[in-house]
């Protein structure tokens, strides 16, 4: 049998909200797109300038690919806020869910299972584990299909320009992503283990104290 995956787990909680979660996801990468559209239209105002230089009055298109750039960044940001309207929304729906399924199965266990884990851990995975999903589908997860999207569109945009540039803007796209694989390592996984279980220490400690 597969095993789940931790993203699809909580998608599964979410129920049908959680196509606000998809929805967020779409919304946030179109975003990303809309905003590379000013950079075209400015693209646009600078070699008309260059062309007509040093007679500027013959550029006529430069209020109307201006107005354009600034209706197209605007539209980019009404589309980014209404994604994160959908991923809050459904964040919040996954972690009231998260709350009520946990507190439904601790509510069965035995009595003693609370003095043996421990209250203050108890508490941390109910409040403050939940919310910590919130900061993920909320914010991490639409932003990472912006930061997907945007560097696509740049390059499509890179080699419509000029594609010797384009190519050339691959190499520290490239080194990037190697300096971000080692900096998200399993290595890296362990620390975040061994930070979580530390603050699962002190939170039942400082309860039970």
């Amino acid at each position: 049998m597969k095993k789940q995956s931790n993203l699809s787990r909580l998608l599964e909680i979410a129920g049908s909200h959680k196509y606000l979660t998809y929805a967020s996801w779409v919304l946030s990468a179109i975003s990303a797109l809309i905003a590379l559209a000013p950079f075209y239209y400015i693209w646009k105002m600078i070699k008309e300038v260059l062309e007509v230089a040093p007679d500027f009055g013959q550029a006529q298109n430069l209020t109307g690919n201006g107005w354009m750039a600034v209706l197209f960044a605007v539209l980019a940001v009404l589309v980014y806020i209404s994604g994160l309207m959908c991923s809050h929304l459904g964040a919040f729906r996954i972690a009231t869910n998260l709350r009520i399924q946990t507190m439904e199965h601790i509510v069965k266990l035995p009595l003693g299972f609370a003095e043996s884990f421990g209250s203050g851990k108890l508490r941390k995975i109910v409040n403050e584990s939940s919310a910590a999903t919130e900061t993920y589908l909320a914010h991490q997860l639409p932003d990472r299909a912006n930061a997907i999207a945007t560097p696509c569109g740049l390059l499509v945009l890179l080699f419509v320009f000029d594609w010797r540039l384009g190519l050339l803007s691959l190499v520290p796209v490239v080194l990037g992503f190697l300096i971000m694989m080692t900096m998200t390592g399993k290595q890296m996984q362990e620390k975040m283990k061994e930070y979580q279980n530390a603050l699962d220490d002190m939170s039942n400690e400082a309860v039970e104290y």
